[in-house]
């Protein structure tokens, strides 16, 4: 039962830390997505992220912190084995699907409902 506590909370400190971006900060939606991803993004360089993971599980997975780490993760260890260009396409082998699946789910989203702009 500790693991979904300590997921719970770690999960949670983090989104707390984009709210409070939102609200304290003022900063816009994509200011603060693209904060969150390249924290997750250094943690991960300077190899902080993978002991989060282990502690928190899915509170450290699930945030958008976690895509900054796995473009990281893929970029160095495809660097390691092809040099210059293991960095450029390891960043997008490791995360091609959940890229792909977000293009595909926002296409079905605007095919079916119908957008309402300000007037």
């Amino acid at each position: 039962m500790s693991i979904f506590i300590t997921a719970f909370i770690v999960g949670g400190l983090i989104s707390v830390v984009g709210q409070l971006l939102f609200d304290v900060a003022k900063l816009t939606p994509a200011h603060t997505l693209c904060i969150l991803v390249v924290t997750g993004s250094i943690l991960d360089g300077i190899g902080w992220y993978e002991p989060l993971i282990d502690f928190a599980g899915a509170g450290a997975t699930i945030p958008i912190t976690s895509f900054g780490n796995s473009l990281t993760h893929g970029a160095m260890a495809e660097a390691e084995k092809h040099g210059f260009v293991g960095v450029l396409t390891g960043m997008f082998e490791v995360t091609s699907s959940g890229i792909s699946a977000a293009i595909l789910f926002g296409f079905i989203a605007a095919v079916i409902f119908k957008a309402k702009g300000k007037n």
